[in-house]
């Protein structure tokens, strides 16, 4: 794998999200990082590269704003009883995978399907690609941003009258190669369990469990 250690992921992960986003630079901590993002629902996250008992409750008890995030490298099992009152589980179980770049995939090369094109732009290394169908509608989209020799993948989507057709596999390996082109040589990504089993399929490889939870209501209204 590209990284020594799964800590090492987290650090780039942490970087190439906030560059993604336009967040804060992020603040190192011995436990992690803070992350202000300054979104409604979204005001801040702490990532925590070594969660234990003490470290969660201690930061959760503290954190009694709505909008918060924690995002932490252990499965919801694990992570739940340690919350103080007031946070809940976001969004499923996720994954933190890694892969070098330009990543080797293990299917043969795929062309756009008939009537969809892409198109792909870089600002302030953030690498996007958008694709449309026939008529110009949004089909799917992602993005990566790179930080030195690594790169993140971020917001990588398809819409649901365009699933199953290749786009989003198209959109991971253009953006793998314009990272690649742009000097990474290791690549990082937090993925659901459906973005996984994609990954998975391009040489990606899971290196830890991602939980998240959040101080206040849930804005997906999960």
């Amino acid at each position: 794998m590209p990284f020594a250690h799964t800590a090492e992921a987290v650090r780039a992960w942490v970087h190439g999200w906030s560059a993604s986003r336009g967040a804060a630079e992020p603040v190192p901590s011995a436990w992690g990082f803070t992350i202000d993002v300054g979104l409604h629902g979204h005001v801040m996250r702490h990532v925590l590269h070594a969660a234990d008992e003490a470290t969660v409750h201690e930061i959760t008890e503290r954190s009694t704003a709505p909008g918060v995030w924690l995002k932490a490298f252990v499965p919801p099992e694990t992570l739940v009883p340690w919350l103080a009152p007031g946070w809940h589980l976001a969004g499923g179980p996720g994954h933190l995978m890694a892969a070098s770049l330009p990543v080797t995939p293990t299917r043969a090369p795929e062309r756009l399907p008939g009537g969809y094109r892409m198109t792909t732009w870089t600002r302030d290394g953030v690498t996007r690609a958008l694709v449309r169908g026939a008529d110009g509608a949004f089909a799917a989209r992602g993005q990566i941003a790179v930080t030195g020799h690594t790169a993140v993948v971020d917001q990588v989507e398809t819409d649901p009258a365009h699933q199953r057709r290749g786009l989003g596999r198209l959109v991971m390996r253009r953006l793998a190669e314009a990272a690649a082109e742009q000097g990474a040589s290791a690549g990082v990504l937090g993925a659901t369990p459906d973005g996984r089993a994609l990954y998975e399929t391009m040489g990606w490889r899971v290196l830890a469990p991602l939980t998240s939870v959040l101080r206040g209501p849930d804005p997906a209204g999960t």
